[in-house]
C-alpha cells in the first residue's frame, strides 16, 4: 500500500481480515507473532498507528464506547482500486500505462477485464 509504513500495512491487514471492528488491544494481539519471543508492538504504538490511519482517512473509530473500536473505511479491493486509479492518474500517457498493465495480465485476469468492460458497456 503506497504511502503506508510496514506497521500501518499490518494494522490495515488485521482490520480487513476481521468481520467486526477491533480495539487497539485486539489489533495488538493479532499482530503478535505466536512463535516468536516478541509480543508484538505495544498498545500505545498500535494506538498511534490507528490515530495516524484515522487522520489519513483509512480507518474510523466508534467513539461512543470504550475502548474505541476501529474499522477500515474502504475494503481491501476498494483501496487497491483507488491506488491503481491514483497511479494511472499520475501517468503522462494513460493509454500506454493501461496497455502495459493489460499486457502483463494473465489469461484469467484478461477474461475478468473483458467481462467487466462488457458489463460497463451494457450499463
Amino acid at each position: 500500500m503506497a504511502g503506508l509504513g510496514e506497521l500501518e500495512r499490518s494494522v490495515m491487514e488485521q482490520l480487513w481480515m476481521s468481520d467486526t471492528p477491533l480495539t487497539a488491544n485486539e489489533v495488538r494481539d493479532r499482530l503478535a507473532e505466536p512463535s516468536a519471543a516478541s509480543h508484538g508492538p505495544a498498545t500505545t504504538t498500535v494506538l498511534t498507528v490507528l490515530s495516524r490511519l484515522e487522520r489519513k482517512g483509512f480507518v474510523a473509530r466508534a467513539r461512543d464506547i470504550r475502548p474505541h473500536r476501529y474499522h477500515a473505511l474502504l475494503s481491501r479491493a476498494e483501496h487497491t482500486a483507488e491506488l491503481m486509479h491514483e497511479v494511472l492518474s499520475s501517468s503522462s500517457d494513460r493509454d500506454a500505462a493501461l496497455a502495459r498493465f493489460v499486457g502483463t495480465a494473465s489469461a484469467g485476469e484478461a477474461n475478468t477485464l473483458r467481462r467487466l468492460l462488457d458489463e460497463l458497456v451494457r450499463h
